[in-house]
């Protein structure tokens, strides 16, 4: 999953050239599955149709759902995946959506497609969906039949069903969501739908679910596995597979978007693990959030770690996972808001310290 980025403020140059991409896709029938704050929608033909969801490996919050049976129904599909964090700030308008149309008959169905391996774990996903206060049905597409069967590119993307079964519209990446409600409100009239409101959801996300900064950040987000990791400098150690614990030295200065560890690290494709305590990420970055997508390598295993800001405790900027002091725990495997500016307008060199062995680090995104 590579980073698509579109700032609204570069205005219909750049949506323009998003959509024009978008078109490609659907036409090559393949490309990159991205993830971004910025937004590709196309209004579509109105000829296909809602594909069989047979393909879900489990359904969560209700019964397996049945493309012919949801005929009558406005749906909108979300596709998404927990440790997403365009993902995750689209989540207080999806269920914002749900409850305040579900009455006028739209049906909201998540899709949940894994990115990283551990998001297969179906006790992950149920998890996530308890933790998120999701209480509209899940397709856990765990082998990504729905994701093909859709012909999907992006995290997140929602699908527009009519009330004949009919995609009339999507709409890729986070953003826009008064477009999004707009088109929910005119399939729901169209269907013959009365007292369809007028008004738009305002919802306020908290933690990971807050709305991303104004400003579009200037880092990108980065995977630390050796097979997707770019940015990485360092003193001594490569990032490379081989199974044993390799020593890093850091690098001794890092320019905007470089990062760097020390201490003893295993590096696996996906991921890079601890195996001991005392060791660290470095990453110069600029953006109002950073985040990291971590886990414990042991399920069950609280793992203590410490956040610095240039070399000092990140003070009222710290994350919703983290205290005023940079101290905070890894519980499971999903992302955490370890940085939270009331601005973005320098460089800042963050590093994290894990206190006990066995943590696992994946990817670093930013907001």
């Amino acid at each position: 999953m590579l980073p698509v980025r579109l700032s609204r403020a570069r205005g219909w140059v750049v949506r323009a050239l998003a959509l024009l991409l978008a078109l490609w896709l659907a036409l090559m029938g393949h490309g990159t599955a991205t993830a971004g704050s910025g937004w590709v929608g196309a209004a579509l033909s109105g000829q296909q149709l809602l594909p069989a969801l047979d393909g879900a490996t489990a359904w969560l919050n209700s019964a397996p759902l049945d493309a012919q049976a949801l005929r009558g129904k406005v749906v909108l599909v979300d596709f998404w995946t927990y440790s997403c964090i365009n993902c995750l700030r689209t989540l207080p308008y999806v269920r914002a959506w749900a409850q305040k149309y579900g009455p006028s008959g739209l049906v909201v169905l998540g899709v949940h497609t894994p990115e990283f391996d551990f998001e297969r774990a179906l006790p992950n996903v149920q998890r996530a969906v308890k933790d998120l206060g999701i209480t509209y049905p899940v397709a856990v597409d765990s082998q990504q039949a729905l994701w093909r069967a859709f012909g999907n590119r992006a995290w997140p993307a929602f699908y527009f069903v009519d009330a004949s079964g009919r995609i009339r519209d999507r709409q890729l990446g986070e953003g826009r969501y008064e477009r999004a409600e707009r088109m929910i409100q005119q399939l729901l009239r169209e269907a013959g739908r009365r007292n369809v409101p007028e008004d738009l959801v305002a919802p306020q996300g908290e933690g990971t679910q807050a709305a991303a900064g104004p400003r579009a950040p200037a880092s990108d987000e980065t995977y630390l596995g050796a097979a997707r990791a770019e940015g990485f400098v360092a003193t001594l150690g490569q990032l490379r597979t081989g199974g044993r614990p390799q020593r890093f030295s850091p690098a001794p200065r890092l320019d905007l978007n470089q990062w760097t560890l020390a201490g003893n690290w295993r590096v696996g494709e996906e991921q890079i693990e601890a195996p001991q305590a005392g060791a660290h990420i470095s990453y110069r970055f600029r953006a109002r959030d950073l985040h990291l997508v971590l886990g414990p390598g042991q399920p069950g295993r609280s793992l203590r770690f410490r956040v610095r800001i240039d070399g000092k405790a990140p003070g009222a900027d710290h994350g919703s996972d983290t205290d005023a002091e940079g101290n905070g725990r890894i519980d499971a495997q999903r992302l955490y808001q370890l940085v939270r500016q009331s601005t973005d307008g320098r460089e800042r060199l963050f590093d994290i310290e894990f206190l006990d062995e066995g943590a696992q680090a994946f990817s670093v995104t930013f907001g």
